[in-house]
């Protein structure tokens, strides 16, 4: 494996930190407020990523894909979401630090992976998510630089041989947002990378909570033409009997 992967698990435990950061500030009132992830308010997010760090040390623990899917959205942060995480973030360092694990080969979601590759994934993954957090709860949303560059600059290898890559368009995105479209005007690296990962940096607080709103509409639309469409079925069944 080329330099993408060296030093992986160190480049996880400093991603997380940042994560961590930002965890530290949301205030109460705003674990049930929108993220960019528009399917998850803020608490959901901070389980997405507690939950995928315990997930990731069942895969190295001999655990399988179904058991990982199954699990990915179960509460594991209680009553105390900064202490669950540190600790999740530490029980994955320790796993992926252990002799033979970076090369060991786990039954991953998206396919066969190694174990340095998988670790590697889940890093991008905090990094991005890092910049969901911060967005949803008025953070400091600027990720740090050397992140930003490895991701930017290793993207085809960290996803290579996986059933999905989050920048391309012919993918399914069933674990990853569609791309954005990119803006004409001149953009960091940071909103490039964004765009590719299915965000939109351009899109504020109130933009992100419309956002979910559209989505949310969108899904009781759908939810009111089955109801009709059931209650139509139904009469022409009694009219016909």
């Amino acid at each position: 494996m080329g330099e993408a992967f060296d030093g992986i698990v160190d480049r996880f435990v400093f991603a997380s930190r940042e994560f961590e950061r930002r965890l530290r500030t949301v205030r109460g009132g705003q674990w049930v407020g929108p993220t960019p992830c528009t399917e998850w308010n803020v608490r959901q997010l901070v389980n997405h990523m507690v939950r995928g760090n315990l997930n990731y040390v069942l895969l190295v623990n001999g655990g399988g894909r179904e058991e990982f899917l199954r699990m990915r959205e179960v509460d594991a942060m209680g009553d105390d979401p900064v202490s669950a995480y540190v600790a999740s973030v530490r029980e994955s360092r320790e796993a992926f630090a252990a002799p033979g694990v970076l090369d060991q080969v786990v039954d991953y979601p998206m396919g066969q992976a190694s174990g340095r590759q998988a670790l590697a994934v889940r890093t991008a993954d905090t990094v991005i998510h890092t910049w969901d957090l911060a967005r949803a709860i008025g953070a400091e949303d600027l990720l740090d630089t050397d992140l930003i560059a490895w991701i930017d600059g290793h993207l085809e290898e960290i996803y290579a041989g996986l059933s999905e890559m989050p920048a391309s368009v012919d993918t399914s995105h069933r674990y990853f947002a569609v791309p954005e479209s990119a803006n004409a005007g001149a953009e960091t690296r940071q909103d490039r990378l964004l765009r590719l990962m299915g965000r939109n940096p351009d899109r504020s607080g109130d933009g992100i909570a419309s956002a979910r709103a559209d989505r949310q509409l969108l899904s009781d639309r759908h939810r009111l033409q089955d109801v009709t469409h059931g209650a139509e079925r139904l009469r022409e069944i009694r009219q016909g009997g």
